[in-house]
């Protein structure tokens, strides 16, 4: 069809240069000389049109000939391609199927099937995050008492470590659950009970909040903490210590935890505004002064979880000796994982120090301190530092499961099982001679159950001293 075209369109070209050349002629040449120089140069001209055309023609036909050439070239490569696939690879069915024991055990297709490429999956990358045992369960933060509770928090403008460091316990603890009944303390079952166990029941019930002082923000980074972080914390409120008064009177409690964080930006890193705070819930209805003048409501106790105060030995005294009845500090784990756990500011022997020194200055007051596991201690540790906690006369000691509380934090390494919890527990009590272990998967530091033995023991200690006095008092009389 090309060429067909090419030689017409070369006889239409002819044609009309013929006859253009003998109009031209016949207008403006009469000489018989000149009519035959123009016509040999019109014949020459028309020449030189038909080998352009002619060589046009040629080169359209090599190009028509070299692209056939290219077609068949890929057509046969496309051709030799998809034959070369349909011999070697199986089919989509074949590549997805997994040959059944039926066909594996038979002999004649043992050789196909061990030529099908069968699909393979990726090794399964290790978890970041354990995942939580079932015994792990807490109770949800749905009661009347809860959002109670929450509500004095939020008009006060006070922060709770409950909140700020998510404990699992906050439902259980603001809202009073317990699995025990109240009891009467004037019935006689209430009698028969052990001085535990009648603590336990006559509070059954009743909420308990940790309320932590001089802010929500910290300036130390410890992975394993939740509370916010900042090194410049807004400035303490001058107010808190009556708003904590009047927080506790509203609940009406008879056993109080205070913490606080560590605030390294302030000259005395707060103690000063930690005693003010306990002097205040001291003092009978909150009406004493920040300095403890006016009447004492020995109703109440205190237990203070304080900072180390960067060990400053002087800080520490300052809160000691502000009529508080239990100073806890938190070593929180073995010595080996201290700077992988703690901020760089915190070290094991620091706090040991802080402990020490409480029972110089304050041997009325009991200490206490707590351990977190599942953070990669051994056991030989564990009792190394329930060793150490015991030289420097730590009374009381807890044991908590660590719980990642993001991403970001420290993972888990193990999740201790309940039963070792409790081997914990009478290994501490028994052979080390601890006055009192809390050990639990959900046990925190200012964890309920340890609130109601603690008050026993402060009621305790309150009656040897009395009659301690009274008895001196005789002494001199006679």
């Amino acid at each position: 069809m090309i060429v067909s075209s090419n030689k017409t369109f070369s006889t239409l070209v002819q044609i009309q240069l013929k006859h253009h050349a003998v109009s031209t002629l016949r207008r403006h040449l009469s000489p018989s000389s000149r009519y035959q120089r123009l016509l040999s140069s019109s014949s020459a001209a028309t020449n030189r049109v038909q080998v352009q055309v002619t060589h046009h023609n040629t080169s359209e036909n090599a190009a028509s000939n070299t692209i056939s050439q290219k077609d068949k070239k890929s057509f046969s490569r496309l051709e030799n391609l998809r034959s070369q696939l349909n011999q070697e690879d199986a089919s989509l069915h074949e590549f997805a199927s997994v040959p059944s024991l039926q066909q594996v055990s038979d002999n004649s297709t043992t050789n196909t099937l061990c030529n099908i490429p069968q699909r393979k999956k990726a090794p399964p990358r290790p978890a970041k995050i354990l995942p939580k045992p079932k015994w792990l369960k807490a109770s949800p933060a749905t009661s009347p008492k809860y959002h109670e509770l929450r509500t004095t928090v939020r008009s006060l403008g006070l922060a709770t470590v409950c909140e700020e460091a998510k404990c699992p316990n906050i439902g259980e603890c603001w809202g009073g659950s317990s699995q025990k009944r109240p009891i009467d303390p004037d019935s006689e079952e209430y009698a028969s009970l052990s001085e535990e166990e009648k603590a336990e029941r006559a509070h059954a019930g009743t909420a308990t909040a940790t309320i932590m002082i001089m802010g929500d923000t910290c300036t130390r980074g410890c992975s394993f903490c939740a509370v916010k972080t900042s090194r410049k914390p807004p400035p303490l409120d001058e107010e808190e210590p009556k708003k904590v008064a009047e927080a506790v009177k509203s609940w009406g409690l008879d056993y109080v935890v205070l913490t606080s964080v560590d605030r390294d930006d302030l000259e005395d890193q707060g103690a000063g505004h930690f005693r003010r705070v306990v002097q205040h819930l001291k003092a009978r209805g909150g009406q004493g002064t920040a300095d403890g003048d006016g009447e004492k409501d020995r109703g109440i106790i205190v237990e203070a979880l304080t900072p180390d105060f960067r060990g400053d030995l002087d800080l520490v005294s300052l809160v000691a000796t502000s009529g508080l009845d239990v100073y806890a500090h938190n070593i929180e784990t073995v010595e080996r994982l201290q700077k992988r756990v703690r901020d760089h500011r915190a070290g094991y022997q620091q706090s040991l120090s802080v402990l020490r020194h409480v029972k110089t200055v304050n041997p009325d007051a009991l200490t206490k301190t707590s351990i977190m596991l599942g953070l990669g201690e051994n056991d030989e540790e564990i009792r190394a530092t329930m060793k150490d906690l015991r030289d420097n006369g730590v009374d009381v000691v807890t044991f908590g499961q660590y719980l990642q509380p993001s991403r970001r934090h420290l993972p888990v390494k193990e999740y201790v099982t309940p039963e070792k919890y409790e081997e914990w527990r009478v290994e501490a009590e028994e052979v080390f001679g601890f006055r009192y272990c809390a050990s639990g998967p959900l046990v925190r530091s200012s964890y309920k159950a340890g609130e109601f033995f603690l008050k026993n023991m402060v009621r305790e200690q309150e009656r040897e001293r009395m009659k301690k006095a009274e008895e001196e008092a005789k002494m001199l009389v006679v």
